[in-house]
């Protein structure tokens, strides 16, 4: 099963509006879905952070999709190829794509929600120590079936000309080492705390009494 560990849930687009950036974790969320979801929701008004965009995933098996971007690839200007369309290779780009397509972003109001988007492999700082959200209605293991087949962008962006694929590998690697070391030290201080509430909870008994007359605890 997909962990959520860390990760908080967005259960839906028509949610109330925050001042501050919504910090998506794509790892295990189908494109499509997620992508028509983050579309929805930066037309709305509302920003949007969306983080390891290597680890979202494509319905249909590996093969397959390739052969669909390979042939994707070959579309390009004839007369003059400088002048586009460019293909964009990496892993957020091709996230990016996707939620640009279900936007009107030759329009002033399609162009300022795409503004309020920000795309990126791995998670960079400072989105590192910062809750992460993911959204139920797009995880591939809410929504496809476990007898069918599936691919990542990170393989598929790798074999289609991303040259980055180790580089951020090594450095998730040291980000999850760092992030574990935390959460062990938050552990152990939250067991200290427990235990020192404990030794003085004869002495603080008619005080937390008093306090949780008052509604608190």
């Amino acid at each position: 099963t997909q962990s959520t560990w860390g990760r908080n849930f967005l259960f839906s687009s028509n949610m109330g509006f925050l001042t501050k950036p919504l910090l998506i974790d794509a790892r295990g969320h189908l494109l499509g879905r997620l992508a028509a979801v983050v579309a929805k929701t930066i037309l709305q008004g509302q920003r949007v952070v969306v983080v390891r965009c290597e680890g979202i995933n494509i319905s249909g098996n590996f093969y397959r999709n390739k052969l669909k971007y390979l042939n994707h690839l070959r579309k390009r200007c004839n007369v003059k190829p400088s002048r586009g369309p460019f293909h964009f290779r990496a892993p957020s780009r091709l996230f990016f794509k996707a939620v640009r397509g279900m936007l009107p972003h030759k329009t002033a109001r399609g162009k300022e929600a795409i503004s309020r988007l920000k795309v990126f492999e791995g998670i960079p700082p400072p989105f590192d120590k910062q809750k992460r959200m993911v959204v139920p209605s797009a995880l591939k293991v809410l929504r496809l079936k476990q007898i069918r087949r599936y691919c990542d962008l990170n393989r598929l962006s790798h074999e289609i000309g991303w040259k980055y694929q180790n580089v951020i590998s090594t450095l998730e690697a040291k980000r999850k080492i760092k992030s574990k070391q935390y959460y062990d030290k938050k552990k152990a201080m939250n067991l200290l705390k427990d235990q020192a509430r404990k030794n003085v909870s004869k002495k603080t008994e008619q005080y937390q009494k008093v306090i949780e007359a008052y509604g608190f605890r």
